[in-house]
């Protein structure tokens, strides 16, 4: 063999080895257990915690290991997240705040879109707009009359500044133009006691908080605030079959990773996730806590829809003069 012959097939050799190194490096991972940080330690995302521990441990052959701190809004999980090694060993489980905390705090400790690596989606649950039985209004459009017959005199209630019920009322409120008050509590529990005692009017709240209420007549809900009716509250209709198609508030929980991951261990990650929320099982056993089941097709879908979730509730957030607050 010739010297020049020699040295082809040297780099034709190390061509392949590069080659090799990503189905190489995506075939071995992970080598061991991943941290799941999850924002919020109650309600939808414990649940979809404790299933992603348990269904993925047997396909990833090592264990996701839930690890839950709260705070802030779900920031304290994602400042955690933004700072660790992007070695796909530390993911991230939240929801739409951190695609809404950038335009309510002056100072993150964090970048939702240079720290973090969308994921995927998985899983989704609509919010439901609901008032008190002393409220006369039997519909979307008769709450609309009776906002602009009495402006200023009806109120509304949230879980506090910035908060998911406070956004998805003032949606309502710009979308239809009607001066309503806020009326801001210490938590959606809260707000929905003090409606339930008639201390304000009305609550944009997520479905499977208001059922038992709404079924007990103790509450009325007026519209779905998705693009399908909800199975578990057949007859109340969806704003878009008031008029309002837009008026689109929906409760999103989702998986990220640090900023340096590697793209074949995003793909890896994505394909695992979606795997596994396509399992007519796990479908299941979230549609009984009412979530549900709702995985992007690719990271790139996911990293789109987070995108349009920014900028969709920063405009709500500038038009309803929400101040910016200090973490």
């Amino acid at each position: 063999m010739t010297v020049k012959k020699s040295i082809c097939h040297t780099v034709f050799f190390l061509l392949a080895l590069v080659t090799l190194v990503p189905v190489a490096s995506a075939q071995k991972y992970p080598e061991k257990n991943i941290r799941l940080v999850v924002a919020f330690p109650t309600g939808a995302p414990y649940v979809l915690a404790l299933m992603i521990a348990d269904r993925l441990r047997e396909p990833l052959g090592q264990s996701i290991v839930p690890d839950f701190k709260s705070g802030a809004g779900g920031n304290v999980a994602s400042e955690i997240v933004a700072k660790t090694p992007p070695d796909g060993y530390t993911l991230l489980l939240t929801s739409p705040s951190i695609a809404i905390s950038p335009s309510l705090y002056s100072k993150l400790g964090y970048d939702t879109f240079r720290d973090f690596v969308p994921i995927t989606l998985l899983a989704t649950v609509p919010n439901v707009m609901v008032v008190h039985p002393s409220v006369p209004a039997k519909s979307l459009n008769e709450l609309i009359k009776l906002a602009k017959a009495k402006p200023g005199t009806l109120n509304f209630g949230s879980g506090g500044l910035g908060s998911g019920s406070q956004l998805g009322s003032e949606l309502f409120k710009t979308q239809s133009k009607i001066n309503i008050l806020h009326v801001p509590y210490k938590g959606a529990a809260i707000a929905m006691n003090a409606m339930l005692s008639g201390e304000v009017d009305m609550v944009t709240s997520t479905v499977p908080a208001t059922i038992p209420l709404v079924n007990a007549g103790r509450i009325r809900a007026l519209a779905v605030m998705a693009n399908e009716r909800v199975a578990t509250l057949p007859k109340v209709p969806t704003a878009a079959e008031a008029g309002m198609p837009e008026l689109v508030v929906i409760t999103w929980y989702g998986l990220f990773a640090p900023t340096g991951t590697k793209p074949e261990i995003i793909t890896r990650l994505h394909e695992e996730f979606a795997k596994m929320m396509r399992l007519p099982e796990v479908k299941a056993k979230l549609a009984n806590v009412e979530l549900d089941a709702n995985t992007s097709a690719s990271p790139a879908e996911f990293a789109k829809f987070v995108r349009a979730e920014h900028d969709k509730w920063a405009r709500v957030i500038k038009e309803a003069g929400i101040p910016v607050q200090q973490q």
